[in-house]
């Protein structure tokens, strides 16, 4: 019975996604084709399992996702451990993700942020920062969106407390986000 409770919960929490931020999705989309026109890419970040994210959908876009195609600009930001551990350390780990957005990041790029909580200091400001420069910016968020909601351009919150089921269809709409993208090439 526990999976199955556990799948029903899953399934709401799709639902959820579907009857709630289905056109968020395609409006993300949307953003992220125009910045990939426009010779602009895209920057994700995350910690923990956001982190493994945000580096799946970059390989997505740099590799390929259904079909063949050019490759495309995407970096994650939480993938350099040199850069992580010397930002961490000469500076504050708040500041790992925000000072290689100041570093990276032009007007015209979308920053994606993800956090199942909505409140990740360091995704928050570099999703400030990220603003400020001119970026789309927006954040694959979960339970009440936190405190991140606010600098999104798109906040696409999860609305659900089960932290698994949140990252859950934060990759679903990752891999959805993808697949337009694959149909505007």
């Amino acid at each position: 019975m526990f999976v199955q409770n556990q799948a029903d919960e899953l399934i709401k929490a799709v639902t959820y996604v579907k009857e709630n931020l289905a056109d968020k999705v395609e409006e993300l989309a949307s953003q992220v084709i125009k910045a990939f026109k426009n010779g602009n890419k895209v920057i994700l970040m995350g910690n923990g399992g956001s982190a493994g994210d945000a580096q799946h959908i970059a390989a997505e876009f740099v590799g390929r996702f259904k079909k063949e195609r050019p490759s495309l600009p995407a970096l994650a930001l939480n993938t350099n451990t040199s850069t992580l551990t010397a930002i961490g350390n000469d500076y504050s780990y708040d500041v790992v993700f925000s000072r290689q957005i100041d570093g990276f990041a032009k007007e015209g790029d979308v920053v994606i942020g993800i956090s199942t909580s909505g409140n990740s200091k360091n995704v928050y400001l570099a999703l400030a920062l990220a603003k400020r420069k001119g970026c789309f910016t927006a954040g694959f968020l979960g339970k009440d969106g936190g405190t991140i909601k606010e600098v999104c351009d798109i906040p696409l919150t999860v609305a659900v407390k089960d932290t698994p089921h949140i990252q859950a269809c934060h990759i679903f709409m990752g891999h959805c986000m993808c697949d337009l993208v694959d149909q505007a090439y």
